[in-house]
């Protein structure tokens, strides 16, 4: 999986180049550093967690995870959560985002509603964890006709649990008239606390709602780390044609000047643009 960076793409044939550049990143970062030489323990843009007990929500995932491709926001297949109990602080880490769904099993309790290895981690690792800074927004499923009086409930508590760790939530939805149930735990102050699906009712409409709430997410900035609707990028400046390598008494890296929200270092080769108001976005021009 590859950082949605403009960076990623670099071709190989500056990569002696890149290398150059690591001194005049120290101040952003070891995350700025990483996307020119990624290894296993990058952090990447967004991954899909989820709990399953009859697979219902696994598809939602693989949906998700496909709108987000689509879109050009690469994720990794859904991770099953199952599969991660006693390393969630592991895997969290390697994200910057995180989506986390759960159908609802358990409609009588007053916890743990999801029958899945949710409910072993609530409480205990789950709750343990400090995720200040990382954005979530949950989602769930629910069988409105059978259970209308708690449907998808236990993605109310996914959704509480998560609001307690210190991170973002996103992705709250309105209620329109396409749901039949009676009532929710997942409501919060008049809204759905994230993407809640059917699909032993309503299966045909999870493609469109999926499609519209992750468009909502980019929106709202949710892959690019801010709490609120990310600002548009700066223009990229003209690529510079010709810099003069700087003299000998000079260091072999420095800045040259600000333009239009862009700093530009020039190592005499080649010169490396930074987007002053987001670096994480950067671009390499040759001289």
């Amino acid at each position: 999986m590859k950082v949605q960076y403009t960076y990623c793409a670099l071709s190989l044939a500056f990569s002696s180049t890149v290398e150059s550049f690591t001194t005049i990143l120290a101040p952003f970062g070891t995350r700025h550093r990483s996307a020119f030489a990624k290894s296993s323990t990058a952090i990447d843009a967004t991954a899909v967690f989820f709990g399953t007990s009859t697979g219902n929500t696994e598809e939602v995932a693989d949906l998700l995870v496909a709108k987000l491709n689509e879109l050009g926001h690469e994720a990794p297949e859904p991770i099953c959560v199952d599969g991660v109990v006693g390393d969630l602080k592991t895997e969290f880490s390697k994200y910057d985002a995180l989506i986390v769904g759960t159908p609802t099993w358990n409609t009588g309790a007053d916890t743990e509603r999801s029958g899945t290895a949710w409910d072993e981690v609530y409480y205990g690792e789950l709750g343990d964890l400090d995720l200040s800074g990382k954005n979530v927004a949950v989602f769930g499923l629910g069988d409105q006709i059978s259970y209308g009086e708690n449907y998808a409930d236990a993605t109310g508590e996914l959704h509480e649990v998560f609001s307690k760790l210190g991170c973002k939530i996103f992705g709250a939805t309105e209620i329109d008239d396409s749901y039949e149930h009676e009532a929710s735990k997942a409501i919060k102050d008049g809204k759905f606390c994230g993407l809640l699906c059917d699909q032993v009712n309503q299966d045909d409409l999870s493609e469109d709602r999926v499609d519209k709430w992750v468009k909502q997410l980019v929106s709202e900035g949710f892959m690019s780390g801010g709490g609120a609707a990310a600002a548009p990028a700066a223009s990229a400046p003209e690529p510079v044609e010709a810099i003069e390598a700087p003299p000998a008494s000079k260091p072999a890296v420095e800045v040259i000047h600000s333009r239009d929200g862009w700093v530009g270092h020039d190592n005499g080769e080649s010169t490396l643009w930074v987007n002053s108001e987001n670096r994480r976005e950067s671009y390499l021009t040759k001289n």
